[in-house]
């Protein structure tokens, strides 16, 4: 089948076999492992000039060597997965959109062709791409269609659209029904947000993927999608001026964000109602904001860039509990370059001696770089959020360094 298109109407025709191949849930041959593995690949090119040359010349080194250590875990079938096929199409777009963000790679790499064929075998008729008996379609759809996006190939843009309004129709709306059965009220502070499906409370994280995705697309910052986000993300913030929610006015007002309003879930709590804001999700609601056009100057964006600065650190997840402080991390590094790209500042002054000035990319490039693994690989000890799997925290560090060299 030469040129496939990833359209619904055209996958309904074709077999599953032919677009996703043969044995996904096998490694591949482990010759072909050891020859990725060793795989020669050109330096990524840096398009800013805030990297000294020291640090350029270790972004580019780490990225090859990721970059390689992922070739080395594609299977059979030319995808990634956790094992088994597990999240395939995830763990798919992910190491995809690296591959493509490299100069070696582009649409018509066997590596990448093959990959996006197992993309499109899970896009289902609604525009969500993700396998139904693994749930998760809202995250899932958000990374894969990024992916789409960065091939620039006007052969997906239906898909991406299908995949675009999937999204818009899971977003918590006035009269929808809510996972109780009862239609959503119009002054529910979930609306806005997305959860991991349709009946699943929203929750920061999941909106994140799907702001940064719709802001990939080039979606107006006025769509009614963006605006409703903006809502959910204020009702997220720790900041009593903007946010009526009790834990914002029992909290510590700082400006920083949680995880959703569910106080078993949203982070270590702080004593009575208040809600803990850390760095993995006020990094996400920082640059949601920023994605979905609220203007720098804007309270909300003061707030959580002061934030950002007294709380500046990359040894941990800021201001996590010390015991916790390690869980996702690798997340949070890939979060904290992608916002702060988008602040468009090269560098930061510290929270509590603005004469200091923190080059965001050297000092990220120089955390990861204590963490790199002999095999190009990175992964978390604390193993929580999936971070134990070399797989995806190889991902967020090349998907962070790649951020870290673009303007």
């Amino acid at each position: 089948m030469k040129n496939r298109v990833l359209h619904v109407a055209l996958l309904s025709l074709l077999p599953a076999a032919l677009l996703a191949g043969c044995g996904g849930d096998e490694p591949a041959p482990a010759d072909a492992n050891a020859s990725a593995a060793n795989v020669q690949l050109s330096p990524p090119k840096a398009e800013t000039t805030a990297l000294d040359a020291d640090h350029l010349a270790k972004a580019q080194k780490m990225i090859n060597a990721g970059l390689r250590f992922l070739l080395s875990q594609r299977e059979a079938d030319g995808g990634w997965s956790f094992g088994g096929g597990v999240h395939k199409a995830a763990l798919t777009a992910l190491t995809v959109k690296c591959l493509l963000q490299h100069p070696d790679f582009d649409r018509t790499s066997p590596q990448v062709k093959q990959a996006l064929d197992i993309l499109g075998n899970h896009q289902q008729p609604d525009g969500a791409i993700y396998d139904p008996q693994q749930g998760r379609p809202a995250y899932t759809t958000a990374i894969a269609m990024m992916t789409l996006l960065a091939t620039e190939d006007p052969r997906y843009d239906g898909s991406i659209r299908k995949a675009s309004q999937y999204l818009k129709g899971i977003q918590v709306q006035p009269g929808q029904e809510s996972p109780d059965g009862e239609p959503v009220a119009a002054d529910d502070p979930n609306i806005g947000g997305v959860g991991y499906g349709r009946s699943k409370k929203p929750n920061l994280s999941v909106l994140q993927f799907v702001v940064e995705a719709w802001h990939e697309q080039g979606l107006d910052a006025n769509d009614e999608a963006m605006q409703r986000a903006v809502g959910f993300l204020t009702h997220l913030q720790n900041r009593s001026e903007s946010n009526p929610m009790a834990f914002a006015k029992a909290g510590d007002n700082d400006g920083g964000f949680v995880y959703e309003m569910n106080a078993s879930k949203a982070g270590p709590g702080l004593g009575g109602t208040g809600l803990r804001s850390y760095g993995s999700m006020t990094y996400a609601g920082f640059k949601s904001m920023l994605y979905a056009g609220v203007a720098r100057d804007d309270p909300r964006v003061q707030a959580a860039y002061m934030w950002i600065r007294r709380h500046w650190r990359l040894d941990s997840n800021p201001n996590y509990p010390q015991k916790r402080s390690q869980e996702g991390l690798y997340y949070y590094y890939q979060v904290f370059a992608k916002a702060l790209r988008a602040w468009g500042q090269d560098e930061i002054p510290d929270g509590k001696d603005s004469s200091i000035k923190r080059n965001w990319r050297h000092e990220l490039i120089d955390a990861l770089a204590e963490r790199a693994q002999p095999d190009g690989s990175w992964a978390n000890a604390a193993d929580r959020w999936n971070e134990g799997s070399p797989a995806l925290v190889t991902c967020y560090c090349v998907l962070a360094l790649q951020e870290a060299l673009k303007k």
